[in-house]
């Protein structure tokens, strides 16, 4: 594995440390708490795994060139960080997973807040809001719609 992501060609775009070690320090630590909630997102319906891992690989580009290396070849998260970096897009069947995921889990929160009509609605305009702005990111991988 290369010490520098912009040594391999099909790893994404890189980018300069930060100059203040205070602020590679903190970025490194959002990158890693980002990373760390993103991996939980994995197995805990609700949580968005996507989102946490782009953020994490912003803050390690800024903070350390090993970290973000060693996330842009992750066999795991490698393709998305390289798909949203390169073409600023979402693999097709990542972006159903995520919407079909948010969607159960925002139906059976709205359920079970039924005594907080307050909460539902908050939780409806979340989760629809979210879900349009996921909807509309770009997928290169789409299959072409059968008319």
């Amino acid at each position: 594995m290369s010490e520098h992501p912009d040594d391999d060609p099909h790893a994404a775009h890189h980018h300069e440390l930060h100059p203040s070690l205070v602020v590679r320090v903190v970025l490194w630590t959002l990158g890693s708490i980002a990373l760390l909630l993103g991996v939980i997102g994995i197995v805990v319906p609700g949580l968005p795994t996507t989102p946490f891992v782009l953020v994490a690989a912003a803050c390690y580009a800024r903070a350390s060139r090993r970290f973000y290396s060693w996330l842009v070849h992750n066999a795991t998260f490698g393709p998305l960080i390289r798909e949203w970096r390169l073409h600023g897009s979402i693999p097709w069947r990542i972006k159903l997973i995520a919407i079909g995921t948010m969607s159960a889990t925002i139906a059976v929160s709205i359920w079970s807040f039924s005594d907080k009509p307050w909460l539902q609605a908050m939780l409806a305009v979340i989760g629809t809001t979210t879900a349009i702005w996921l909807w509309r990111i770009p997928s290169r991988d789409r299959p072409p719609r059968k008319d």
